[in-house]
């Protein structure tokens, strides 16, 4: 399992914010933001929580862990359907 940003992609396409705009409201550095731009690169929980503060946001509007693993199901959802079938069947 990784860490993935593609929420805060999402959500500052949803607001119509730039990483730019982010990173000057947020105080963030350049070098941050590639980071989050990179699969496996992480940064700290203080960066986080000001970005969620930044963006008045919760965790899971800029996090979610994503599996390093090729999903099984043929699909492009990262094991999303497997993972809540299992979960309705207990």
């Amino acid at each position: 399992m990784h860490i993935s940003y593609k929420p805060l992609w999402h959500t500052l396409i949803e607001r119509n914010m730039r990483k730019e705009d982010l990173r000057l409201a947020a105080g963030l550095t350049t070098n941050m933001i590639a980071n989050m731009g990179k699969e496996g690169k992480h940064i700290s929980m203080d960066t986080l929580a000001r970005i969620c503060e930044t963006l008045d946001c919760g965790i899971m509007d800029v996090i979610e862990l994503a599996s390093d693993e090729p999903s099984t199901t043929g699909g492009n959802d990262n094991g999303k359907t497997e993972r809540k079938n299992h979960r309705e069947r207990y």
